[in-house]
């Protein structure tokens, strides 16, 4: 595939590592903030369902947006559901926690890789990447990090993915997007013509699985690294 594409670009949470390994960190948050969570899930949906009815749309303001769904649901004004001591950041909920600990050590020592091979490199997230200080040690390796919130629509919207595209001035022809969701990554970065690549568990690797609509199905980031280099 190597010689079809000029970029790489991964997803961050569930991609980069396991979903599990977020909630473990977070454990004591959401056990804390469990109604800002049930709230803010509710609104991520309902963004979703906005953005698939109005897919040539974005906000301006998406930050204050969510943050005003979210607050009518927890019955508060915005600022009273940002203001301390709740620690409730609703422009994409503060996780430092995240800072400190690496569940993923396998991705960044494989970003070497790639980036020898000649390609850029990305981050795109529906958080903002900060939040997970410099994402063990693969910030400072890339070329863009974004998060798409910023762009004014969360993913599969084509805005954050065209805004990671222009970032890393590369088109998304010549991109591979790697992510672990059909209907976010998958389905988003191919809609702009990125070719696609899906994580999948190891089970359905051995299976013979594939994952639905991707170019490329994988289980291990040693494995990808073997198909993105060929």
């Amino acid at each position: 595939m190597r010689a079809e594409i000029d970029a790489i670009a991964f997803d961050i949470d569930g991609t980069l590592y396991p979903n599990w390994g977020l909630y473990r960190l977070l454990g004591s948050f959401l056990v804390k903030n469990a109604r800002l969570m049930s709230a803010f899930g509710s609104v991520r949906r309902e963004i979703r369902v906005w953005q698939k009815s109005h897919p040539a749309e974005r906000h301006e303001d998406f930050f204050g947006w969510q943050a005003s769904l979210v607050a009518s649901r927890l019955g508060c004004g915005c600022e009273e559901a940002r203001a301390p001591p709740r620690r409730e950041d609703l422009r994409g909920l503060e996780a430092p926690v995240c800072a400190g600990s690496n569940p993923i050590p396998t991705p960044p020592r494989r970003l070497p890789h790639f980036r020898a091979s000649g390609l850029r490199t990305g981050l795109l997230s529906d958080f903002r990447p900060e939040q997970k200080g410099d994402v063990w040690g693969m910030a400072a390796s890339c070329d863009a990090v974004i998060g798409s919130e910023e762009t004014g629509a969360l993913k599969p919207s084509p805005y954050p993915f065209m805004a990671l595209s222009e970032a890393l001035g590369v088109p998304p022809a010549r991109m591979l997007y790697v992510g672990n969701s059909i209907a976010s990554d998958v389905i988003g970065a191919s809609s702009c013509g990125m070719k696609t690549a899906c994580i999948i568990s190891p089970l359905s690797a051995l299976l013979g699985r594939k994952a639905p609509g991707a170019d490329i199905s994988f289980s291990s980031y040693r494995q990808l690294t073997r198909i993105v280099l060929k």
